[in-house]
Protein backbone atom coordinates (compact mmCIF):
# COMPACT_ATOMS: atom_id res chain seq x y z
CA UNK A 1 0.00 0.00 0.00
CA UNK A 2 1.35 3.42 -1.02
CA UNK A 3 0.10 6.35 1.00
CA UNK A 4 0.87 10.05 0.86
CA UNK A 5 0.19 12.69 3.54
CA UNK A 6 -0.84 15.92 1.80
CA UNK A 7 -1.92 19.39 2.86
CA UNK A 8 -3.99 21.95 0.97
CA UNK A 9 -3.37 25.60 1.80
CA UNK A 10 -6.40 27.91 1.75
CA UNK A 11 -5.36 31.55 1.36
CA UNK A 12 -6.63 35.09 1.02
CA UNK A 13 -3.75 36.26 -1.11
CA UNK A 14 -2.74 39.94 -0.86
CA UNK A 15 -1.93 42.24 -3.77
CA UNK A 16 1.88 42.01 -3.82
CA UNK A 17 4.31 39.07 -4.03
CA UNK A 18 6.09 40.06 -0.82
CA UNK A 19 2.87 40.27 1.18
CA UNK A 20 1.61 37.09 -0.49
CA UNK A 21 4.62 35.12 0.73
CA UNK A 22 4.30 36.55 4.23
CA UNK A 23 0.66 35.41 4.22
CA UNK A 24 1.24 31.86 2.97
CA UNK A 25 4.56 31.01 4.67
CA UNK A 26 3.19 30.21 8.16
CA UNK A 27 0.45 28.05 6.65
CA UNK A 28 3.02 26.02 4.69
CA UNK A 29 5.16 25.66 7.80
CA UNK A 30 2.09 24.43 9.68
CA UNK A 31 1.43 21.90 6.91
CA UNK A 32 5.00 20.60 7.00
CA UNK A 33 4.98 20.40 10.81
CA UNK A 34 1.80 18.32 10.51
CA UNK A 35 3.61 15.73 8.41
CA UNK A 36 2.56 16.65 4.86
CA UNK A 37 5.02 15.55 2.18
CA UNK A 38 3.15 17.22 -0.69
CA UNK A 39 1.70 20.70 -0.07
CA UNK A 40 -0.54 22.52 -2.54
CA UNK A 41 -1.44 26.22 -2.68
CA UNK A 42 -4.30 27.87 -4.65
CA UNK A 43 -4.47 29.73 -7.92
CA UNK A 44 -2.77 33.15 -7.88
CA UNK A 45 -0.57 32.37 -4.88
CA UNK A 46 1.90 35.18 -5.70
CA UNK A 47 -0.64 38.04 -5.84
CA UNK A 48 -4.30 38.69 -6.53
CA UNK A 49 -5.08 41.96 -8.30
CA UNK A 50 -7.95 42.82 -10.64
CA UNK A 51 -6.67 46.21 -11.83
CA UNK A 52 -4.54 45.65 -14.91
CA UNK A 53 -2.21 48.60 -14.35
CA UNK A 54 -1.52 47.46 -10.80
CA UNK A 55 -0.86 43.92 -12.06
CA UNK A 56 1.60 45.18 -14.65
CA UNK A 57 3.52 47.02 -11.94
CA UNK A 58 4.37 43.78 -10.10
CA UNK A 59 4.33 41.28 -12.98
CA UNK A 60 7.63 39.54 -13.72
CA UNK A 61 8.91 36.11 -14.79
CA UNK A 62 8.63 33.08 -12.51
CA UNK A 63 12.46 33.10 -12.33
CA UNK A 64 12.32 36.56 -10.70
CA UNK A 65 9.01 36.68 -8.84
CA UNK A 66 9.67 37.29 -5.14
CA UNK A 67 6.98 34.93 -3.88
CA UNK A 68 8.00 32.10 -6.21
CA UNK A 69 11.67 32.37 -5.29
CA UNK A 70 10.93 32.40 -1.56
CA UNK A 71 8.53 29.47 -1.91
CA UNK A 72 11.24 27.46 -3.69
CA UNK A 73 13.63 28.18 -0.84
CA UNK A 74 10.97 27.24 1.70
CA UNK A 75 10.30 23.88 0.02
CA UNK A 76 14.01 23.08 0.20
CA UNK A 77 14.26 24.20 3.84
CA UNK A 78 11.29 22.08 4.89
CA UNK A 79 12.17 19.10 2.67
CA UNK A 80 8.72 18.94 1.08
CA UNK A 81 7.27 18.92 -2.41
CA UNK A 82 5.26 22.07 -3.05
CA UNK A 83 2.78 22.77 -5.83
CA UNK A 84 2.41 26.51 -6.32
CA UNK A 85 -1.18 26.18 -7.54
CA UNK A 86 -0.49 29.07 -9.84
CA UNK A 87 1.59 32.20 -10.08
CA UNK A 88 0.66 35.10 -12.34
CA UNK A 89 3.84 35.67 -14.34
CA UNK A 90 5.08 36.90 -17.69
CA UNK A 91 4.23 34.32 -20.33
CA UNK A 92 7.52 34.53 -22.18
CA UNK A 93 5.81 34.68 -25.59
CA UNK A 94 7.09 37.42 -27.87
CA UNK A 95 4.37 39.67 -29.28
CA UNK A 96 1.87 38.79 -26.54
CA UNK A 97 2.02 40.98 -23.45
CA UNK A 98 -0.56 38.96 -21.53
CA UNK A 99 0.51 37.05 -18.44
CA UNK A 100 0.55 33.29 -17.91
CA UNK A 101 -1.48 31.69 -15.13
CA UNK A 102 1.16 29.05 -14.32
CA UNK A 103 1.34 26.09 -11.93
CA UNK A 104 4.85 25.28 -10.70
CA UNK A 105 5.73 21.98 -9.03
CA UNK A 106 8.72 22.36 -6.71
CA UNK A 107 10.65 19.34 -5.40
CA UNK A 108 12.19 18.98 -1.95
CA UNK A 109 15.44 20.50 -3.22
CA UNK A 110 13.70 23.69 -4.38
CA UNK A 111 13.85 22.87 -8.08
CA UNK A 112 11.04 23.44 -10.56
CA UNK A 113 10.28 19.96 -11.91
CA UNK A 114 7.11 20.79 -13.89
CA UNK A 115 5.07 23.76 -15.01
CA UNK A 116 1.66 24.13 -16.60
CA UNK A 117 -0.13 27.15 -18.07
CA UNK A 118 -3.90 27.27 -17.55
CA UNK A 119 -5.59 25.98 -20.70
CA UNK A 120 -9.09 27.39 -20.28
CA UNK A 121 -9.48 31.07 -19.44
CA UNK A 122 -12.55 32.35 -17.62
CA UNK A 123 -14.65 34.66 -19.80
CA UNK A 124 -18.18 34.88 -18.44
CA UNK A 125 -21.13 37.14 -17.65
CA UNK A 126 -22.75 35.91 -14.44
CA UNK A 127 -26.46 36.32 -13.59
CA UNK A 128 -25.36 38.47 -10.62
CA UNK A 129 -23.95 41.07 -13.01
CA UNK A 130 -20.32 40.07 -12.45
CA UNK A 131 -18.30 40.12 -15.68
CA UNK A 132 -14.96 38.35 -16.03
CA UNK A 133 -12.62 38.44 -19.03
CA UNK A 134 -9.52 36.49 -18.04
CA UNK A 135 -8.49 36.26 -21.70
CA UNK A 136 -7.85 40.01 -21.73
CA UNK A 137 -4.90 39.62 -19.38
CA UNK A 138 -3.97 35.91 -19.43
CA UNK A 139 -2.59 33.97 -22.37
CA UNK A 140 -4.02 30.43 -22.33
CA UNK A 141 -1.65 27.50 -22.41
CA UNK A 142 -1.60 24.89 -25.15
CA UNK A 143 -0.63 21.61 -23.49
CA UNK A 144 -1.62 19.27 -20.66
CA UNK A 145 0.91 18.09 -18.05
CA UNK A 146 1.30 15.04 -15.81
CA UNK A 147 4.22 15.49 -13.43
CA UNK A 148 6.05 12.46 -12.06
CA UNK A 149 6.44 12.53 -8.27
CA UNK A 150 7.84 9.93 -5.84
CA UNK A 151 4.24 8.84 -5.23
CA UNK A 152 2.93 8.71 -8.80
CA UNK A 153 1.63 10.98 -11.52
CA UNK A 154 0.17 14.38 -10.59
CA UNK A 155 -2.08 15.94 -13.22
CA UNK A 156 -2.03 19.73 -13.33
CA UNK A 157 -5.10 21.90 -13.92
CA UNK A 158 -6.18 25.35 -12.72
CA UNK A 159 -9.65 26.55 -11.66
CA UNK A 160 -11.89 26.92 -14.76
CA UNK A 161 -10.22 23.79 -16.21
CA UNK A 162 -12.44 21.81 -13.81
CA UNK A 163 -15.37 22.33 -16.20
CA UNK A 164 -13.64 20.38 -18.98
CA UNK A 165 -13.87 16.64 -18.24
CA UNK A 166 -11.90 15.67 -21.33
CA UNK A 167 -8.78 17.26 -19.83
CA UNK A 168 -9.05 15.26 -16.60
CA UNK A 169 -9.71 12.05 -18.52
CA UNK A 170 -6.62 12.66 -20.64
CA UNK A 171 -4.53 13.26 -17.51
CA UNK A 172 -5.78 10.01 -15.96
CA UNK A 173 -5.07 8.04 -19.13
CA UNK A 174 -1.55 9.54 -19.15
CA UNK A 175 -0.86 8.18 -15.67
CA UNK A 176 -2.22 10.72 -13.19
CA UNK A 177 -3.30 9.13 -9.90
CA UNK A 178 -4.02 12.55 -8.40
CA UNK A 179 -5.12 15.76 -10.09
CA UNK A 180 -4.60 19.25 -8.68
CA UNK A 181 -7.39 21.82 -9.07
CA UNK A 182 -6.05 25.03 -7.46
CA UNK A 183 -8.69 27.71 -7.74
CA UNK A 184 -10.01 31.19 -7.04
CA UNK A 185 -13.70 30.40 -7.59
CA UNK A 186 -16.28 33.16 -7.48
CA UNK A 187 -18.88 32.89 -4.73
CA UNK A 188 -21.94 32.34 -7.01
CA UNK A 189 -20.28 29.60 -9.07
CA UNK A 190 -18.57 28.12 -6.04
CA UNK A 191 -21.79 27.80 -4.08
CA UNK A 192 -23.59 26.21 -7.03
CA UNK A 193 -20.96 24.02 -8.67
CA UNK A 194 -17.64 23.68 -6.78
CA UNK A 195 -18.11 20.39 -4.90
CA UNK A 196 -20.26 18.82 -7.62
CA UNK A 197 -17.62 19.44 -10.28
CA UNK A 198 -14.79 18.17 -8.09
CA UNK A 199 -16.64 14.95 -7.29
CA UNK A 200 -17.56 14.42 -10.94
CA UNK A 201 -13.96 14.82 -12.07
CA UNK A 202 -12.79 12.31 -9.43
CA UNK A 203 -15.38 9.74 -10.49
CA UNK A 204 -14.66 10.14 -14.21
CA UNK A 205 -10.89 9.92 -13.82
CA UNK A 206 -10.66 7.45 -10.94
CA UNK A 207 -8.10 9.80 -9.38
CA UNK A 208 -7.76 11.85 -6.22
CA UNK A 209 -8.80 15.47 -6.73
CA UNK A 210 -6.83 18.00 -4.66
CA UNK A 211 -8.46 21.41 -4.73
CA UNK A 212 -6.84 24.22 -2.66
CA UNK A 213 -8.77 27.47 -2.91
CA UNK A 214 -8.60 31.20 -2.42
CA UNK A 215 -11.09 32.30 0.22
CA UNK A 216 -12.99 35.35 1.43
CA UNK A 217 -12.90 39.07 0.58
CA UNK A 218 -9.62 40.25 -0.93
CA UNK A 219 -7.87 43.62 -0.96
CA UNK A 220 -9.11 44.38 -4.47
CA UNK A 221 -12.74 43.76 -3.49
CA UNK A 222 -13.28 40.37 -5.10
CA UNK A 223 -14.76 37.52 -3.04
CA UNK A 224 -13.75 33.90 -3.45
CA UNK A 225 -15.55 30.78 -2.29
CA UNK A 226 -12.92 28.82 -0.31
CA UNK A 227 -14.04 25.30 0.72
CA UNK A 228 -10.73 23.61 -0.16
CA UNK A 229 -11.52 19.95 -0.78
CA UNK A 230 -9.98 16.51 -1.26
CA UNK A 231 -12.07 13.96 -3.17
CA UNK A 232 -11.24 10.24 -3.37
CA UNK A 233 -11.32 8.26 -6.67
CA UNK A 234 -14.76 6.81 -5.90
CA UNK A 235 -16.18 10.31 -5.53
CA UNK A 236 -16.47 10.72 -1.76
CA UNK A 237 -15.23 13.90 -0.08
CA UNK A 238 -12.52 12.78 2.35
CA UNK A 239 -11.46 16.22 3.66
CA UNK A 240 -12.89 19.73 3.40
CA UNK A 241 -12.51 23.19 4.92
CA UNK A 242 -16.16 24.19 5.21
CA UNK A 243 -15.44 27.95 5.31
CA UNK A 244 -13.76 30.84 3.52
CA UNK A 245 -10.98 31.56 6.03
CA UNK A 246 -7.25 30.95 5.48
CA UNK A 247 -6.19 27.57 6.84
CA UNK A 248 -4.61 24.17 6.28
CA UNK A 249 -6.44 21.02 5.21
CA UNK A 250 -4.75 17.67 5.87
CA UNK A 251 -5.50 14.34 4.19
CA UNK A 252 -3.79 11.02 3.55
CA UNK A 253 -4.05 9.56 0.06
CA UNK A 254 -4.18 5.77 -0.27
CA UNK A 255 -3.31 4.91 -3.85
CA UNK A 256 -4.83 1.45 -3.56
CA UNK A 257 -8.13 3.36 -3.81
CA UNK A 258 -7.15 4.49 -7.31
CA UNK A 259 -6.63 0.91 -8.49
CA UNK A 260 -9.81 -0.23 -6.75
CA UNK A 261 -11.95 2.46 -8.41
CA UNK A 262 -10.48 1.92 -11.85
CA UNK A 263 -10.86 -1.86 -11.64
CA UNK A 264 -14.46 -1.58 -10.45
CA UNK A 265 -15.39 0.76 -13.32
CA UNK A 266 -12.75 0.43 -16.06
CA UNK A 267 -14.07 3.39 -18.03
CA UNK A 268 -10.59 4.64 -18.97
CA UNK A 269 -10.16 1.54 -21.16
CA UNK A 270 -13.56 1.66 -22.86
CA UNK A 271 -13.19 4.57 -25.28
CA UNK A 272 -14.82 4.10 -28.67
CA UNK A 273 -14.46 6.32 -31.68
CA UNK A 274 -17.71 7.85 -32.88
CA UNK A 275 -18.94 10.13 -35.62
CA UNK A 276 -19.83 13.73 -34.76
CA UNK A 277 -23.43 14.13 -33.51
CA UNK A 278 -26.02 14.14 -36.25
CA UNK A 279 -28.51 17.00 -35.94
CA UNK A 280 -31.87 15.58 -36.93
CA UNK A 281 -34.87 17.83 -37.43
CA UNK A 282 -38.33 16.75 -36.29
Amino acid sequence: MTTLPVALIQTRTPASPGAAFTHVEPLIRQAAAGGAKLILTPEATNFLIQDRAAREAVLTTDERDEAVLKLRDLAKELGVWLLIGSAIVKSGHDGDDRAANRSLLIDDQGGVVASYDKLHVYDVDLPTGERWRESASVRPGDGAVVAETPWGGLGLTICYDVRFPQLHRALAKAGAKMIAVPAAFTVPTGEAHWEILLRARAIESGAYILAPAQAGEHEDGRRTWGRSTVVAPWGEVVAKLDNDEPGVLFATLDFDAVDKARNAVPQLTHDRAFAPPAVVSA
